[in-house]
């Protein structure tokens, strides 16, 4: 039950495509960002032309389909379907609500995982982050998933809203039937991001983090979960290693932006773009140029960004690096 680093493979390709940014729910830390992400849906001529400019035939890359509420997307089945076809091995995040009979359009052979999000294990603690009655939807729907074969993943986004009731979720997903476990600490992105006041703070104490994430990764493990969530900080020994430099990550939104770094996507900072279905390289200081950086607080674009994360010792060094947001562990069953 020891947890070990899942270190960049070189070639590595992540490709995560908002299919739409429009949803059902609003989650109080949602990261889109209508004003940087756009409000429009893709559709399935364009969407699979998209496609069709990350795929490589014959060898597999790991396609993540997202919104917004990606179910909400009439031809989402036939999108996985084409995806299968180009290589992709394919997922679906979903908010749990599976519109226009989800289930019933697509098999379990043709997707590789269906993950759902949810943020407690009970509907006093998520429903106050996402909305109400989304606990039981939500549950209600993975109880139907597993029911007829598909794999299934569950997301779990940290704050201080919900650290305190982390523990409890290893026991709801053994329930459900859930075999793989994402615990995601929150990112200051969209909405978090204008969390200003001290009494709305999203974030955990570093401290409290790995006081509490690991122990739970470790219970879960050990009741048949594999689970998965951020270094977020590295360890004195640990060098630091940013995903851009090695893996390719790209990060796709339905306005044609096309970003490598999560954290750049508040801001008009993407280095590639799409045009015309043609991926294009834009020209100029962009995120890409920041990725071979060298710091002592580790992460270049958190430094930039997020400052106000980095806490210091009394002679000006960082009292922990931040990793590159990429960079997960995992502890399997």
């Amino acid at each position: 039950m020891t947890a070990r680093t899942v270190d960049f493979k070189a070639g590595e390709r992540n490709v995560f495509l908002h299919l739409l940014t429009a949803c059902n729910l609003s989650c109080q830390h949602c990261y889109i960002n209508p004003s940087q992400h756009g409000t429009g849906t893709l559709s399935t001529t364009v969407a699979l032309e998209w496609l069709r400019l990350f795929a490589r035939s014959g060898q597999q890359s790991n396609l993540i389909l997202l919104g917004g509420e990606p179910t909400l997307h009439p031809d989402l089945a036939q999108i996985v379907r084409a995806a299968k076809s180009m290589d992709f091995g394919v997922t679906v995040d979903s908010n749990g609500y599976l519109f226009h009979d989800f289930l019933e359009q697509v098999q379990p052979r043709e997707l590789d995982y269906l993950s759902f999000s949810l943020d407690g294990p009970d509907a006093t603690v998520n429903d106050p982050l996402r909305g109400k009655g989304v606990f039981a939807t939500c549950t209600e729907n993975i109880r139907r998933a597993v029911e007829q074969g598909f794999r299934t993943s569950l997301i779990y986004t940290v704050s201080s809203r919900n650290i305190e009731q982390l523990h409890r979720m290893p026991a709801l997903l053994s329930e459900l039937g859930v075999r793989r476990f994402f615990i995601q600490v929150i990112g200051l992105r969209g909405k978090s991001a204008l969390a200003v006041q001290p009494e709305e703070q999203w974030q955990v104490e570093p401290g409290h983090w790995l006081e509490v994430v690991p122990k739970v990764a470790q219970q879960a493990a050990r009741a048949g979960i594999h689970v998965t969530y951020p270094k977020v900080f590295l360890e004195k020994h640990e060098s630091f290693s940013c995903a851009g430099r090695v893996a390719e990550n790209y990060f796709i939104f339905p306005n044609g932006r096309v970003y490598q770094c999560p954290l750049c996507e508040d801001y008009p900072l993407h280095q590639l773009c799409i045009e015309n279905n043609r991926l294009v390289k834009r020209d100029g200081l962009y995120e890409n140029r920041f990725f071979a950086l060298d710091i002592a607080e580790g992460c270049v674009m958190n430094k930039l960004l997020q400052p106000d994360t980095i806490e210091y010792i009394a002679d000006g060094k960082p009292k922990h690096r931040i990793s590159c947001c990429m960079l997960k562990q995992e502890i399997l069953p």
